[in-house]
């Protein structure tokens, strides 16, 4: 039986009856692959790469290259999940053709959208993606490419004009051709003041219950994320990370006291080959 892919009408769909989007990260083949399994419905090859997979300080250093690897790796892995390409930095602002070119390099990786952070400022990158028939998902609030303006990770919308100049993009992002909108960081009653004046889906990641659906680091959620940050909204629901670590530690002590390799993980061989072979290594010894 084939699995339909998740598609734009039907995260429409789903807003429309009331039905959260599940929504979470992935960069590599085998976490893409359990996320699709277990009935996600859009995968995120987030440029949190930098961060979570490359160990850099934000998501300012990674490109284009680095981000269709990625990119490939979660496409091959899904049939069902919607992936979106995350457009790194400098990857859309410099001109409208370097954003469709770079839009379409994702949807040849094996996408299906892209995502874009920045509201008005980005409006015309918007358009050329969107009347390119790429299907374009917005990110407002908190925008990590533009945390150099913001002055670090701050929470966004936090008074009524602060929700009034997100509103404000958003519909301007929605003007522009648009399918979704991500917003990040946001107190839950900003959040939905701007998801209820739009259209479109609003999903979020750290914004509050009151969306259509939820993003969430896949890092954050498997307690795999090895860094300084560490997100109020970011629930871990498993520590993967020390387990793998008391793996490695069991696996050290087992190598150091000769345990392993056992004999059930020895290749079998013909007694008396076996033999002669001793014979020979004590010979020489």
């Amino acid at each position: 039986m084939t699995t339909r892919r998740v598609s734009v009408p039907h995260l429409k769909d789903l807003r429309q009856r009331g039905v959260k989007a599940t929504f979470v990260t992935a960069y590599d083949y085998p976490t893409a692959h359990f996320a699709d399994r277990a009935g996600i419905d859009l995968v995120l090859v987030g440029d949190s790469a930098a961060m979570t997979v490359l160990g850099l300080p934000d998501t300012l250093g990674i490109g284009m290259s680095e981000m269709l690897v990625f990119a490939r790796a979660v496409a091959r892995a899904t049939s069902r999940a919607l992936v979106i390409g995350d457009m790194p930095f400098l990857s859309y602002q410099p001109s409208d053709a370097a954003a469709v070119r770079n839009a379409g390099a994702f949807l040849r990786a094996g996408c299906q959208a892209v995502k874009l952070e920045g509201g008005a400022r980005v409006a015309r990158r918007v358009r050329a993606i969107a009347g390119a028939g790429i299907p374009v998902m917005g990110h407002l609030g908190l925008t990590p490419q533009s945390t150099n303006q913001f002055g670090g990770y701050r929470v966004q919308g936090k008074s009524r004009a602060e929700a009034d100049r997100i509103l404000d993009d958003g519909l301007r992002l929605q003007e522009e051709g648009v399918f979704a909108i991500l917003l990040e960081a946001m107190p839950a009653a900003a959040a939905a003041y701007v998801r209820d004046r739009l259209e479109i889906p609003v999903y979020g990641i750290g914004a509050g219950p009151l969306l259509d659906g939820q993003l969430l680091i896949s890092h954050d959620m498997l307690g795999t994320f090895v860094g300084d940050i560490a997100p109020r909204f970011a629930k871990r629901y498993v520590d993967l990370g020390s387990t793998i670590t008391e793996v490695f530690a069991a696996y050290a002590a087992d190598v150091r006291a000769g345990r392993f390799p056992a004999p059930e993980h020895c290749y079998p061989i013909d007694a008396a080959a076996e033999a002669e072979l001793r014979g020979l290594c004590e010979a020489v010894s």
